[in-house]
């Protein structure tokens, strides 16, 4: 396997692609190019989590595919620990502003496939997969990988940037859903989505036009790529609202989905087993029951991207 970090943008160390590229072998492909999925991690837009990016990409690669992790732009500035960051008072920084983080999954594409021989990547079956936040910036992605926005910004042809699937996991959808719900609640949300929102939208992050351009939920359109989508009734931070609020907008414009909601489990499980579970959040971060989404996701993945196609 070639593992390497590479620097997405010239001067920042902040916005790279991880590669795991799995080597060649005259038994199996016989240099034939491999699908690949794209890992955003999850983390509020405050980081990007370690438990959602390698060991994705580990399980997608026992699927037989290539797989790179995007560290996108974040709030976090790398000064001291991020469990230890004060993000409340923290300054922002019009560098990592919205579009930012979903721009730079076209700036991944754009370098995939300049690498594409290389890497014997199949360029046009590429998928993106994401968490929580990095759900989000998925779902953004794939509303919006045609549009100006992101096309002018990375300057490629538009089909370099097409997604061919897409893969969410828990994800926020819905951001005028979000801003109403949370305000209503008296467990602390929405302050945290406050402190969120401020750091990756800007002050006045409230404005009903600025909630509505992050909200992927209710900007599907004919362009969406297939998606499979999995979360759990039981998530109190992003409720599984989200969830099916997308799953009802792709029935609505006809996109090809897919959906599980498992009844057990917390915010954030990842690969819901001890492989990415924090000690002191074992018991929300596993679930025999759920774990069974990567194996459901690589089912699905496998109707548009069989290796022996």
């Amino acid at each position: 396997m070639r593992s390497e970090v590479i620097k997405l943008i010239e001067g920042r160390d902040d916005v790279t692609l991880t590669t795991y590229i799995l080597d060649d072998s005259p038994e199996m492909t016989q240099g034939k190019a491999r699908p690949a999925v794209l890992i955003c991690p999850g983390g509020a837009y405050l980081c990007c989590s370690d438990r959602e990016g390698e060991p994705i990409a580990m399980a997608f690669l026992r699927q037989g595919y290539n797989a790179f992790v995007l560290r996108y732009s974040i709030a976090y500035d790398g000064s001291k620990p991020y469990w230890e960051t004060d993000f409340a008072h923290q300054e922002i920084n019009p560098d990592k502003l919205h579009p930012q983080p979903m721009r730079e999954i076209g700036l991944a594409f754009a370098y995939i496939n300049e690498h594409k021989g290389e890497w014997q990547v199949d360029a046009k079956r590429i998928a993106i997969c994401g968490f929580s936040a990095g759900a989000h910036n998925c779902a953004m992605y794939s509303t919006h990988w045609s549009k100006p926005v992101i096309t002018d910004f990375v300057g490629v042809d538009k089909e370099v940037l097409r997604p061919a699937a897409c893969i969410l996991g828990y994800p926020l959808t819905d951001y005028i859903y979000m801003y109403e719900a949370t305000k209503k609640d008296s467990a602390g949300a929405f302050e945290f989505f406050s402190v969120s929102n401020r750091l990756m939208m800007g002050e006045g992050w409230e404005d009903n036009e600025k909630l509505l351009d992050m909200s992927p939920a209710r900007l599907v359109d004919e362009d969406v790529p297939p998606t499979f989508i999995w979360s759990t009734s039981k998530d109190e931070l992003v409720p599984v609202v989200h969830s099916t609020l997308y799953a009802t907008s792709l029935a609505e414009k006809g996109i090809p989905f897919e959906i599980h909601i498992f009844q057990d489990g917390g915010h954030g499980m990842a690969l819901c087993d001890q492989s990415t579970s924090c000690e002191d959040a074992f018991d929300i971060q596993t679930n025999k029951d759920a774990k069974v989404w990567i194996d459901l996701a690589a089912a699905w993945l496998e109707k548009y991207f069989a290796i022996y196609k």
